[in-house]
């Protein structure tokens, strides 16, 4: 089910300044910048390797996001995992009884297919599941 490790989501009270300082301390630039309304986040995703780290800012408090950042602050905000098809991954949760987000797949940043799984179905850390392509 799992193909690999896709990115790593980070909350950021401001999305300019860790940019920036992702930029100037690691050493690496920016690959893609979107804003997903529907989700209510500002993304800036930086590639490393195969995968990537993926910078959220939200666009306001009672987005998802912002409601992460006033209840926890910011840091590691969730895991996602590249799967060949995000359907049959979730339809393969549910039966297994684990808790989603999602019950059905969703579009994410540049143009991949997404669902995520709650927490509590997965030791804690929120995970996400993208499909590319």
């Amino acid at each position: 089910m799992i193909l690999g490790l896709h990115h790593v989501g980070i909350a950021v009270e401001d999305l300019e300044a860790a940019t920036e300082r992702y930029r100037r301390t690691l050493g690496i630039e920016p690959s893609h910048r979107e804003r997903i309304e529907d989700q209510g986040v500002d993304e800036v995703l930086f590639d490393v390797g195969d995968s990537s780290i993926q910078l959220l800012g939200a666009l306001g408090p009672d987005t998802p996001v912002g409601t992460f950042l006033g209840t926890r602050g910011p840091g590691l905000h969730h895991v996602a995992y590249a799967v060949d098809d995000v359907a049959a991954s979730l339809e393969r949760l549910h039966e297994e009884g684990v808790r989603l987000v999602d019950p059905v797949p969703r579009r994410g940043s540049r143009g991949t297919t997404i669902a995520f799984v709650h927490p509590g179905g997965m030791d804690g850390v929120l995970v996400e599941l993208v499909q590319t392509g």
